[in-house]
């Protein structure tokens, strides 16, 4: 510990200078908002108010509106009618909870390759027949219990490999993805599960003043997510570990377990999304989920999440749903099969990987 000392000044009085403000902030108490400004690149680099967050997500809306556009000149009315539009929203809200939740996981260094996997299982294990007779026997929300609890159990096996046992978040979820595929295709014997609980259906399907309840539901999740990566410290520290986690353990913050919660948090999204497809297909199937994760990632990506961590954007993963929802429907009302949509997909994150490297350049050289 280092120590003060007063020295008489010319006057005579103690020289106070050197002396600590009692009444300062500790050092401790903004350790973790140092280490989140230190782990987003460009944070302290004002490179003009295009090139920030309002830059990024106007030139998202600007590629929204454009396959709009599109979407209305090559289709007509099929696309601009509100049948459509909320067919779209039904559409982005599944895959946009699951986006959500990979957001965390990305903005905090990590990767989750087993989103779809996740989902599968968790919902064939929620219409599986002993979970349909509890279900009628007390109450629908058995199917919710058992969807979120396997999805979360999924997360916490992902985030115990990779957090204690170190191992590369690319091959413990990609080990995850093959084991829970497999697993839903054991319990299910590949076969489609129908959804018999009337009480579980008629909640899921309905609608409030015509928004229906899964659109509803994105809406709160992606409110609750924004809140909790921009104005707690959860979501400070997830910015902290994903920028630099050597910095973040130095200032106090337990690395391991904050990756643990991250992918309890991705588990529980994909339990969540596995309720909302279900109640749009009313079955639990062993296919269900099939390259999620792929549409998640790009979606994550196209909103302005660093792939590399350190930066993540709630706002941002939204828009990317929406952007890749319609195009896929675009690209459905015009006959173009699903091989053309997975490639303009595929093209579409190689581009924006590209272009968040050079910004990331451009920012470190100004």
């Amino acid at each position: 510990m280092s120590e003060q000392r007063t020295t008489p000044n010319a006057t005579g009085d103690p020289d106070t200078s050197n002396v600590e403000n009692p009444v300062a902030p500790s050092r401790g108490s903004v350790a973790v908002e140092q280490a989140a400004i230190a782990g987003e690149p460009g944070a302290t680099r004002g490179s003009g108010l295009m090139s920030g967050p309002v830059g990024r997500n106007l030139g998202l809306v600007v590629a929204l509106v454009v396959i709009c556009l599109v979407g209305v000149i090559t289709a007509g009315d099929r696309f601009a009618s509100i049948d459509n539009t909320l067919t779209i929203l039904r559409f982005a809200s599944t895959i946009g909870v699951v986006s959500i939740g990979m957001t965390f996981v990305i903005t905090g260094g990590g990767i989750d390759l087993s989103v779809g996997a996740i989902l599968a299982l968790s919902s064939v294990w929620a219409t599986t027949f002993a979970t349909q007779n509890m279900a009628e026997d007390t109450h629908w929300a058995i199917m919710v219990f058992a969807a979120l609890a396997v999805g979360a159990g999924c997360g916490l096996v992902n985030g115990v490999a990779i957090a204690y046992g170190k191992v590369v978040p690319f091959i413990a979820t990609l080990a995850m993805f093959a084991a829970a595929r497999g697993l839903a295709e054991i319990i299910s014997e590949r076969r489609t599960q129908i959804v018999r609980v009337d009480g579980f259906k008629d909640f899921f399907s309905s609608d409030v003043v015509g928004v229906p309840v899964i659109v509803i539901m994105f809406v709160l999740v992606s409110a609750a997510g924004w809140v909790l990566l921009n104005r707690t410290t959860f979501g400070r520290r997830t910015l902290a570990v994903g920028g630099n986690p050597e910095a973040a353990r130095l200032a106090g913050i337990n690395v391991n377990r904050h990756t643990l919660m991250l992918y309890v948090l991705v588990g529980l999204c994909c339990g969540l999304a596995a309720l909302m497809l279900v109640s749009r297909t009313t079955t639990g199937s062993s296919t269900h989920g099939t390259l999620y994760e792929l549409e998640a990632i790009a979606a994550v990506v196209i909103g302005g999440t660093l792939l590399s961590g350190g930066r993540g954007t709630i706002v941002g993963t939204v828009f990317g749903v929406l952007i890749f929802s319609t195009l896929g429907n675009v690209f459905t009302l015009n006959n173009q099969d699903t091989s053309t949509q997975a490639v303009a997909k595929g093209l579409i994150i190689v581009v924006a990987v590209l272009l968040q490297q050079r910004l990331a350049r451009r920012a470190t050289s100004t």
